[in-house]
């Protein structure tokens, strides 16, 4: 028996060691290569969308521009799906590899509808009188937008976890790096997006759209091959089981035991290392004292502690299980606040597009610069912010605050709303400038007409929303990825999508309305002329909207507290963990102190 148990330890040490030889720096090339190709795949297809659908497809501005919008929206209310599939059973290397080969099928769909002359109306130079696209090729159009929204739903919601899976992300390690790994993954992307616009979009109008969507088609495959190649070397966490499933049992279990008093020591509440193993590889959630009602999930009653049975988890929830469920409902109200910002920054791909082709866009007398690649200002902003932030903001930041990242992820949220609200309101002085060259000019009337001010009027606006991006997306994204469960990783990110989705839909409602109520006057948003249109009164609602806003964000930051977990280091067994977490005497009383301070190391 003893020799079995040696064989079992020796084994046991043997899994061990391979599962830490997998992973690192050295997966980053496959992982990363999959998600560069699918950005630069997704930006070149989605960038000059609303010139595809307007230029060739002759759809009017705002169903062109809702249409963009609703499927911007779907595309980031699917990663959901995509998250609970991995989190649940599927696990995020599969659940990657899936929703890439679906969303080449869209791109290759989309492909062949732009090089057959059937499958796309007549074209229209004049603007005039045009043959908008038929039924048939509408169709055609939104299956393939389907398509790609249905395969984004496996990849973005997987992609940075499954990268971050492959690093210990323990606070104590991620201090010590000296680099923070969301930074220099936005900055990949960023890369990515840059070589999208300054090339996919150049060849889209210059060249034809058969190679202008072929291109990114190609760079997909090239993804899939990329992420394929380096799957032995990748670190696969075992799904957990369903975490919808999960916060449903501690709900009913609460709900059931609602009458039960919940006892005044917090250590007397129900935990068992070996059922939370695999939702907390990293270390256990510890218990708080916020949202009591729920921790009656975890009461013991005498009937359940005699029984020799498994629990009935619909009856009975660890206190990590609990936390879980605290946890979540932590994050949703300064989650939701990102919704706005996402509203706010819509027009970017819509209305200031159609400005910049209004306007004078020639670097030389032979070479102008397409609408859509002014984006590339933006992601100019976010690069060059990106090392700034990191070489100097940072260290500067944290001799003040003494914060290893420099400033909280919800500091930086709340910079990146301020700076989004300057953007917007530069945005409609600018066109109020726009506006007042054309009436001098005479050239309200003559919606073709060139504008003579330079589109470099549009770049301030750009930038400061790429430097929005740097606080708010990416310290969202690391909001998210901290404060969330660890087996809820993918879930979480997803519902950084889900912001993006309902902003985008919150966009498409906001622009109805206005288009449907300022008409019978003189539209902000007219279909044909936007010279004839109050895009600038459009740009002062979103800025109102926004200061609201960020006040509720103030209001939820000041209030949030930060989740408390038990972190897990190699070294100690388990039963000096426990004396860690618990206090000198390994009585638990430590519980209700650990929920004040955030994190405590355990070593196993």
């Amino acid at each position: 028996m003893s020799k079995n148990m040696a064989e079992d330890g020796v084994e046991e040490k043997r899994e061990i060691k391979k599962k830490k030889e997998l992973g690192g720096l050295r997966t980053m090339p496959f992982i990363l290569a999959n998600e560069i190709c699918d950005r630069f795949a997704s930006t070149g297809f989605h960038a000059n969308m609303i010139t595809y659908l307007t230029e060739v497809l002759n759809m009017p501005l705002v169903p062109a521009s809702n249409t963009l919008t609703n499927f911007g929206g779907t595309a980031s209310f699917t990663p959901l799906i995509g998250a609970l599939i991995a989190d649940s059973f599927a696990g995020r290397f599969w659940t990657i590899l899936v929703g890439s080969i679906i969303y080449e099928l869209g791109l290759v769909s989309i492909t062949i509808s732009s090089v057959l002359p059937s499958l796309r109306p007549p074209p229209c130079p004049t603007k005039e009188n045009c043959k908008e696209a038929s039924d048939l090729q509408l169709w055609i159009l939104y299956i393939s937008l389907l398509l790609t929204s249905l395969g984004t739903g496996g990849i973005r919601p997987c992609v940075v976890t499954f990268a971050a899976d492959q690093f210990d992300m323990s606070k104590s390690k991620v201090a010590s790096r000296g680099w923070n790994f969301f930074n220099w993954y936005y900055f990949c992307m960023g890369m990515a997006t840059l070589s999208a616009l300054t090339i996919v979009v150049y060849i889209q109008d210059n060249v034809g759209w058969g190679w202008g969507l072929g291109l990114p088609t190609i760079a997909m495959s090239l993804s899939i091959i990329a992420f394929l190649v380096g799957s032995p070397l990748y670190k696969k966490l075992k799904p957990g089981g369903s975490p919808l499933v999960r916060l449903a049992q501690v709900i009913v279990a609460a709900v059931k035991k609602r009458k039960a008093d919940a006892p005044t020591d917090p250590s007397l509440l129900y935990e068992n290392k070996e059922l939370d193993a695999t939702i907390s590889v990293n270390g256990r959630l510890i218990h708080t004292d916020q949202f009591k009602w729920l921790d009656k999930a975890a009461i013991v009653t005498a009937g359940e502690a005699t029984s020799s049975n498994p629990p009935n988890l619909w009856r009975l929830a660890t206190v990590h299980r609990v936390e879980e469920l605290k946890s979540i409902v932590r994050m949703l109200p300064l989650w939701a606040a990102g919704i706005l910002h996402v509203t706010s920054s819509s027009h970017q791909h819509s209305f200031t597009i159609q400005q910049a082709r209004t306007m004078d866009r020639h670097l030389s007398p032979s070479f102008q610069i397409p609408p859509a690649s002014l984006s590339i200002f933006s992601i100019l902003a976010v690069l060059i912010g990106i090392v700034l932030y990191e070489r100097f903001f940072v260290p500067l930041a944290r001799r003040f605050t003494g914060n290893p990242s420099g400033i909280t992820s919800l500091q930086r949220m709340g910079i990146g709303f301020m700076v989004n609200i300057l953007a917007t309101i530069v945005a409609s002085l600018v066109e109020i400038k726009r506006k007042a060259v054309a009436a001098d000019h005479n050239l309200l009337d003559n919606p073709r007409a060139i504008i003579p001010i330079s589109v470099f009027w549009l770049v301030p606006q750009f930038a400061l929303h790429g430097l929005a991006e740097i606080f708010m997306s990416i310290g969202h994204l690391e909001f998210l990825y901290d404060q969330s469960p660890e087996s809820m990783r993918s879930t979480s990110m997803a519902l950084f999508w889900i912001a993006t989705a309902m902003g985008n839909y919150l966009s498409t409602l906001m622009v109805t309305l206005v288009h449907k109520y300022t008409r019978k006057s003189r539209n902000w948003l007219p279909d044909r002329n936007l010279n004839r249109g109050r895009l600038d009164y459009y740009y002062w609602l979103v800025t109102g909207i926004q200061v609201l806003n960020l006040i509720y964000y103030v209001i939820c930051a000041w209030l949030y507290t930060y989740k408390p977990i038990e972190e897990v280091v190699d070294g100690m067994e388990e039963d000096d963990a426990d004396l860690a977490r618990g206090g000198k005497d390994g009585s638990g009383d430590g519980d209700v102190e650990l929920a004040r301070t955030g994190t405590v190391q355990a070593q196993r």
